[in-house]
């Protein structure tokens, strides 16, 4: 992969001002050798303008000479210091000064106890720990876990509360996610009330209305009064 800026550019130009050859000019812009000749033959790149390496700095003179004077021979081009600047740096794993170090498992304790949802790797990331620590303060095998209390790690100096709400708020995303691809807890808790609501009215015994008392003979005239004389 080369490193030079506007690859197809330098290959116009190198096509129309020198007698490099296509692998030349193709080790040097990155390209493959029929691109080249298909810039040379016009049916690519027809559109673009082409860019002297020279006068952009990311070639010398003499390299040019000495590949055009020796076909097998590749052309190095000039690194840009500002292209290094545009590199992407990778960071390193966190580093937690030596005062602080022995704050980390009052941190880990937090989260296990408040933000369970945060991964065990996400909370090495942010802490600067390994899993092995994060495992033993969780179990409480830790050799200090007598002394170990949770402590919010923005308090302790460790993190910044932004970072820390970015990753919790990570954390509940993913969570939610999970929880509706299962089909979330509070579904299953419902489901689960209405099954045993169902059971215990499946088992109440049948209501069955009592029998009314029969009454006895409507009273006549005769057993109110008497019988007439």
């Amino acid at each position: 992969m080369t490193d030079i800026l506007m690859p197809k550019a330098t290959a116009v130009w190198l096509v129309d001002n020198t007698s490099l050859t296509f692998e030349q000019i193709a080790a040097f812009c990155g390209l493959h050798p029929l691109e080249v000749r298909g810039i040379a033959d016009g049916d690519v790149a027809r559109d673009i303008r082409g860019a002297d390496p020279i006068v952009n700095g990311q070639l010398t003179r003499e390299e040019l000479d000495k590949a055009q004077g020796d076909e097998n021979y590749r052309m190095k081009a000039v690194v840009s210091r500002h292209a290094e600047l545009l590199k992407p740096t990778k960071t390193g794993p966190k580093y937690t000064p030596v005062s602080r170090r022995q704050d980390r498992p009052d941190a880990i304790a937090w989260f296990v106890r408040n933000h369970p949802e945060v991964t065990d790797a996400q909370i090495s990331k942010m802490l600067g720990t390994t899993k092995a620590t994060i495992d033993s303060v969780r179990n409480r095998t830790h050799w200090n876990s007598a002394n170990i209390k949770p402590v919010d790690p923005v308090t302790l100096g460790l993190v910044g509360q932004l970072q820390l709400d970015e990753v919790v708020r990570k954390a509940a995303e993913k969570k939610a996610k999970d929880d509706a691809k299962r089909g979330g807890p509070t579904l299953q808790e419902t489901e689960d009330a209405l099954a045993a609501a169902q059971a215990e009215t499946d088992n109440e015994p049948e209501f069955v209305p009592e029998a009314r008392e029969r009454r006895g003979a409507e009273p006549t005239a005769e057993s109110v009064f008497g019988k007439a004389d």
